[in-house]
């Protein structure tokens, strides 16, 4: 490749890491599009032919980066082709398509958290909406607000986009002022909440934790392509990680497209790197960092498709009749642990999934011990 190639392509330390290379012998992520909810999306070179189905919600345009999704557009899809055709930054799944569903980011330089959270919600509710009745498979949320208590209007565009069968997964934050406060819309049901890693799979200082917290993906010195000066920008934060995750899931359902969300997610979350003392999860990175390349080589068990892999959401079953009381959520994956010992290492990785008919006694067991296992902030995992 030419030297300019080598140079962003080589500083794409994210893609190195998860061996994107080979990944794309396998999946592209072609077929599959990402709605992305965000600020607004630039169409820069490395973006020409990825994106699709624009739309604009209110507020879209009053953002202080009106273009601020086109570095999450070009973390997913960029294709590699800069101006002019010059070799550039590539995105993780090269092949799938972005539907940019611009809304406001809500800041003002003198209003509240209460005036943010009305500007971002005035967009984020009909984005939903609209991606749930789309063709999207996948919505990436990037806007969020530290709030403690989602509007009814929010909640029911997730639990409409969670009934269409969408995956969707959100930052669950970067507000660097309170350690354990996770960003809305992430508590809510279903959603799949993304905290961000460095190179060394170590967890951001000043991101969100939580119980919230479901899988961790790259967000650290991220090379892609942008909007602004010389067209590449190096991006930090849990949006970013967002969209790495989403990638990751997109590469997953284009090998697989007959899986449900359910069984997509499920892989991602059979073969994450876990924490490094063996637990099933922490409040840091979640039950641990996505791995595209070892999610298609050796997926594991997709699980059944109807069954969510997280206990904050049960599919709905259809009835005729008032619906009954629900029975007791299926039990947490078990426990991920990363054997390999580097970068590339084919270590086993048993895969946790759902276990069905688990008595009622695991169940409790499970409930009490998952807050217990709080990783420890400064240890992470490799990616490869």
């Amino acid at each position: 490749m030419p030297a300019h190639a080598e140079s962003v392509r080589q500083r794409q330390w994210h893609l190195t890491s998860m061996h994107a290379e080979e990944i794309w012998q396998r999946s592209t992520g072609k077929g599959i599009t990402v709605a992305l909810v965000d600020t607004g999306v630039k169409e820069v070179p490395e973006l020409a032919g990825r994106l699709v189905g624009e739309v604009d919600f209110p507020g879209a345009g009053t953002a202080s980066r009106k273009d601020g999704g086109t570095a999450a557009a070009a973390v997913i899809a960029g294709n590699g082709k800069g101006p002019g055709g010059q070799a550039s930054a590539y995105g993780l799944a090269p092949g799938a398509k972005v539907m940019p569903l611009n809304i406001s980011d809500g800041y003002r330089r003198n209003g509240s958290v209460a005036d943010q959270e009305k500007a971002v919600n005035a967009g984020l509710v009909p984005a939903l909406r609209h991606a749930a009745d789309s063709d999207a498979r996948i919505i990436s949320v990037s806007v969020s607000v530290p709030v403690y208590e989602e509007s009814a209007e929010v909640r029911e565009a997730v639990a409409y986009a969670m009934a269409k069968g969408k995956l969707i997964f959100a930052g669950v934050g970067d507000t660097f002022l309170e350690e354990g406060l996770v960003e809305t819309p992430v508590r809510l049901p279903g959603v799949v909440g993304v905290a961000a890693v460095d190179r060394n799979g170590t967890w951001i200082k000043g991101t969100g934790v939580g119980p919230q917290v479901d899988l961790a993906a790259p967000g650290a010195d991220i090379i892609s392509a942008c909007a602004g000066g010389t067209g590449l920008c190096r991006s930090k934060g849990t949006a970013i990680a967002s969209a790495v995750a989403a990638a990751s899931a997109a590469l997953v359902w284009s090998a697989h497209p007959d899986w449900t969300r359910n069984q997509v997610l499920q892989v991602l979350l059979n073969t994450v790197a876990g924490p490094v003392g063996g637990e099933v999860r922490s409040d840091y990175i979640g039950y641990g960092a996505v791995r595209p390349r070892r999610a298609l080589n050796t997926p594991g068990d997709p699980g059944p498709p109807n069954v969510f892999p997280l206990e904050d959401y049960a599919e709905p079953t259809p009835s005729p009749t008032p619906t009954p009381k629900p029975s007791a959520p299926a039990a947490a994956p078990s426990a991920v642990t990363d054997v390999a010992s580097g970068p590339g290492g084919d270590g086993h990785s048993p895969g946790f999934w759902i276990a069905l008919g688990v008595c009622a006694a695991g169940l409790l067991a499970m409930a009490v011990g998952t807050p217990l296992l709080i990783a420890d902030h400064r240890r992470g995992r490799r990616l490869a």
